[in-house]
């Protein structure tokens, strides 16, 4: 009991520690991401920096953290395996996303870099306790699964858009179409671990959305605004309704295991 305790007080200051990090962020009380790191975090700083308007995601993402952590102080959840599985790591990401903020206030832009790779291996390994530990109700699904599924969607192809900047601003890249061609294929990674997720943790749409969504962006970004690149911006898209395409195929792969699971099941030994 003691334990479950502490679990739940620090995941919950945890996220009052996460909330200082996006006032932080957000400019209310520091400077906005954006314009931190000179300028190497803004959404034309490299070809696959998302527009900005794909940053409306960390809305939501922050609403479910928030019910999250109002959801595991509940007597339905408190006490279950589940969330003593990933109560512990879900306080990690908050605490870690709290951090890339205010790294990113103090120039340390190659600092960033670890932090958001250690985030998406955190978020990585939760959603992969998730699976081992099923949801029993729609409301624990969507607070839960939704939230931290979303969120390692998106902070997988935030850590691409994350090392592109950190090499934008030492000067990597020629400014010609190899850069294209690398932004492309840094791109495809994103789409290659949405079918390696989808293989670990089965179809979940909340990381396929998070992926997709970054993409759509960055396609829309590279064809209307600065730096644009049609090559870019095309390819984004097209590995955008792929990242949904891998997730579908799973889903129905994962459907049709189950109804032959069911099958077996029910045929006399």
């Amino acid at each position: 009991m003691g334990t479950d305790l502490a679990r739940r007080l620090v995941v919950t200051a945890a996220e009052i520690f996460c909330i200082v990090g996006t006032l932080v962020g957000t400019g209310v009380i520091g400077t906005r991401v954006a314009e931190s790191s000179g300028g190497a975090l803004s959404a034309d700083a490299t070809l696959i920096a998302p527009l900005g308007t794909a940053f409306s995601i960390w809305s939501v993402i922050y609403l479910g953290l928030f019910a999250y952590t109002v959801w595991q102080w509940l007597p339905r959840a408190a006490t279950t395996a589940r969330e003593r599985r990933i109560g512990w790591l879900a306080g990690i990401t908050m605490i870690l996303n709290a951090a890339w903020l205010l790294v990113t206030q103090v120039d340390w832009i190659w600092v960033s870099v670890l932090v958001i790779v250690a985030l998406a291996v955190t978020l990585g390994l939760l959603v992969k306790r998730l699976r081992e530990n099923p949801g029993t109700t729609p409301l624990g699904k969507l607070v839960v699964d939704g939230t931290f599924g979303l969120y390692l969607g998106w902070v997988t192809a935030a850590t691409c858009a994350n090392i592109a900047a950190a090499g934008s601003a030492m000067g990597w890249g020629s400014g010609g179409s190899t850069d294209e061609w690398i932004a492309i294929a840094v791109l495809a990674v994103a789409v290659g671990l949405s079918a390696v997720y989808v293989a670990a943790f089965g179809p979940r749409f909340a990381v396929a959305a998070g992926i997709a969504w970054a993409l759509a962006w960055i396609s829309v970004g590279r064809l209307t605004d600065e730096p644009a690149s049609q090559p870019v911006g095309i390819a984004a898209a097209v590995l955008a309704a792929a990242v949904l395409i891998i997730w579908a195929v799973g889903r129905v792969r994962s459907s049709r295991a189950a109804r032959g699971d069911r099958s077996a099941q029910r045929q006399p030994t």
